[in-house]
């Protein structure tokens, strides 16, 4: 596997501080971010200066029960091709569930999900790695989730499941540490039995960041420093296995370059007490995987089906595992009772989650819209999201909601309902009313907090 060395998660907020950071050998940057035609200046520059960029996806979905979306698969190439990355990430995740599989709504987490660790979940996870690993130009590396919520009945630990998904595949193994702590507090997995049974041989790079815990719930933000027990395991990791590259991952509440640079720093000091410390043998080889590329060496039979089953056996598995997604999703977006076997307090935790960074996105994507409701915003989206899950992207949930709020006479202020107004109209069709909506939107934004101040 390529060294890729020290690393950061590239953001706009960040790009100047990035630029200007002493040894930083490679970035990574959220795939459905950037264009291939219109790459932002910044990553243009760093690529001159021969810092490697890798695209990491968030909505692929490869975990869901249904196929991978081609168009998904094609802008993910188009990235890696725009970049000359060498390789491409994704997640162990399903990021939404029912439509014509389950012959029922379709709903959008807005998130990343855990698929169940299941011998039947991991058929289809195999058999979507495969379908993506064949469309994209470069190797595919899959990332492990942190988790709110445990299924029932699962069969597998996590290390079985990631070995068993790595040998039967050939997939790379993205590893996340602060994941890993994630599911130690919520979970009660010891991070040290995960990483003695992770195959490390596959491993691609690994991930760092940083979270909260609140109510005995470890909240998985990127927007806090990175801790002490994150680091541990780093150092854990580090010393059974010398890491190609260590990422770090930063989202919101970005801090002044020098804390940055300090957590790097930290970063780089786990990894060598790690390396000083010794290593343990790692756990048995994986075949050849770790000197080939090619899936194909890995086909454990039917490449669509995961295994020796047939058509039929597995597209029944697909429907069983959409109907179960399905259910599990909508209890958390759409108010259905939840499954039995579900821990009640966490999906209601993993709900509120949702809600949350469903209305803190959409005021990413659409920040006029916050700025013209002003404190009002969120609870605002709230009461719309408990009414309306995401069946959509952000964009178009952007648009509802101001829709929504349009329909019901809201808010009270003529004067902020008819900038909404003009907002929807300028998005909603097919082409923009005028040549500059952000700019009159900006001043009119402008205008009616004057009006209010």
């Amino acid at each position: 596997m390529r060294r890729l060395g020290t690393g950061i998660g590239w953001r706009p907020e960040i790009a100047d501080a990035v630029e200007g950071m002493p040894g930083i050998d490679w970035v990574e940057a959220v795939a459905e971010n950037i264009c291939p035609g219109h790459l932002p200046e910044s990553l243009l520059r760093l690529r001159e200066r021969g810092v490697t960029v890798v695209p990491h996806g968030v909505s692929l979905g490869l975990g869901g029960a249904e196929r991978p979306d081609p168009a998904r698969l094609t802008a993910l190439a188009e990235r890696a091709e725009a970049l000359g990355s060498p390789l491409v990430t994704e997640h162990i995740a399903f990021v939404r569930a029912g439509g014509a599989l389950t012959a029922s709504p379709r709903l959008e987490a807005g998130h990343l999900l855990p698929v169940p660790r299941t011998r039947e979940a991991l058929d289809v996870l195999c058999a979507n790695i495969r379908i993506a690993q064949d469309a994209l130009p470069v190797p595919l590396a899959v990332e492990n989730i942190a988790a709110l919520i445990s299924w029932p009945g699962e069969e597998m630990t996590e290390g079985q499941f990631l070995y068993d998904l790595a040998d039967r595949t050939g997939v790379r193994l993205l590893i996340d540490v602060a994941n890993l702590h994630t599911n130690h507090v919520n979970r009660g997995e010891d991070p040290a039995e995960a990483l003695a049974g992770l195959p490390l041989e596959a491993l691609a790079y690994v991930h760092v960041a940083g979270g909260f815990e609140r109510d005995r719930v470890w909240h998985d933000s990127h927007a806090h420093p990175v801790p002490r027990p994150v680091l541990d395991i780093l150092t854990d990791l580090a010393s059974r296995v010398e890491p190609p590259g260590v990422l770090l991952e930063r989202d919101e509440n970005f801090p002044a370059d020098g804390e940055l640079e300090r957590e790097l720093r930290e970063i780089r000091g786990a990894v060598e007490a790690g390396r000083s410390g010794g290593r343990t043998a790692p756990r048995a080889a994986l075949g050849d995987l770790g000197d080939h590329d090619d899936p194909g060496d890995h086909d454990d039979g039917n490449r669509e089906s995961g295994g020796g089953t047939s058509e039929r056996d597995h597209e029944a598995a697909r429907v069983r595992v959409g109907l179960a997604q399905a259910a599990v999703l909508s209890a958390l977006v759409a108010g259905t009772p939840v499954p039995e076997g579900f821990d009640r307090v966490r999906m209601g935790v993993q709900s509120r989650s949702l809600a949350a960074k469903r209305a803190d996105v959409v005021g990413k994507v659409a920040p006029e819209v916050p700025e013209l409701l002003g404190a009002g915003y969120r609870e605002a989206f709230f009461e719309y999201a408990r009414e309306r899950p995401m069946t959509g992207g952000y964009r178009r949930d952007a648009l509802d909601f101001v829709g929504w709020l349009l329909l019901a006479g809201r808010p009270a202020e003529a004067a902020v309902r008819r900038e909404l107004r003009e907002w929807w109209l300028e998005r909603s069709g097919p082409a923009p009313r005028s040549r500059r909506p952000v700019v009159r939107v900006a001043r009119a934004a402008g205008r009616v907090l004057l009006r209010r101040g």
